[in-house]
């Protein structure tokens, strides 16, 4: 591989930022993960902008994250692989922020299987003593799920059209498998040098 960044990208909850880290720690480079990029800059998380600002603000604050970084690693050595970047699970739909990172390395999609995801982000959400749902992404927040039922459904409609739109976009994709984090890890690094 030529010198250039691994950038992993996937549904909220499919193991970027673990596998960043442990990618990053594999390669000796540094991980970045742009979602802690915007709230370095803004001093807002990702939720917090989406929520008050709404979609456009977050996406231009996606974008200057990912330009901020493109730049930070363009001034890193010319290496086999210069960096390792976590992004958010909604990148997909943001293409000045894709193109971007396009121009930065490698695209790799990790592909979780639907039931994992949708466990995941149904153990982070908080029932209200009045039943309503809080802590959602807020993808499925908008839609305003009143049960555990809802947001199953909104999920499954946001995961088919995201994997659809990750394929189309990645370079390399790479199935993450109910095993250890390294096996996947591995997993990701046998893709890479595939990829040559």
């Amino acid at each position: 591989m030529q010198s250039s960044s691994i950038i992993l990208m996937g549904i909220k909850h499919c193991g970027k930022s673990t596998q960043a880290r442990l990618l990053s720690r594999h390669y000796s480079v540094p991980s970045f993960d742009t979602d802690d990029l915007i709230t370095e800059i803004t001093g807002k998380t990702p939720r917090e902008i989406y929520s008050s600002e709404g979609k456009e603000a977050f996406m231009k604050a996606e974008a200057k994250a990912c330009q901020y970084l493109k730049e930070k690693i363009d001034a890193l050595p010319e290496t086999g692989i210069k960096a390792v970047i976590a992004t958010g699970g909604g990148i997909c739909n943001n293409q000045v922020a894709v193109d971007i990172l396009k121009s930065a390395g490698i695209l790799v999609f990790l592909n979780s299987d639907e039931e994992t995801a949708v466990s995941r982000i149904i153990r982070e959400i908080k029932i209200e003593s009045d039943g309503s749902l809080s802590n959602l992404p807020a993808y499925i927040a908008v839609e305003n799920p009143k049960s555990l039922n809802d947001v199953r459904i909104s999920f499954h409609k946001f995961y088919v059209a995201r994997q659809s739109i990750y394929n189309s976009l990645c370079n390399v994709t790479v199935d993450m498998k109910p095993v250890t984090k390294s096996e996947n890890r591995d997993a990701i690094i046998n893709a890479l040098a595939r990829c040559k």
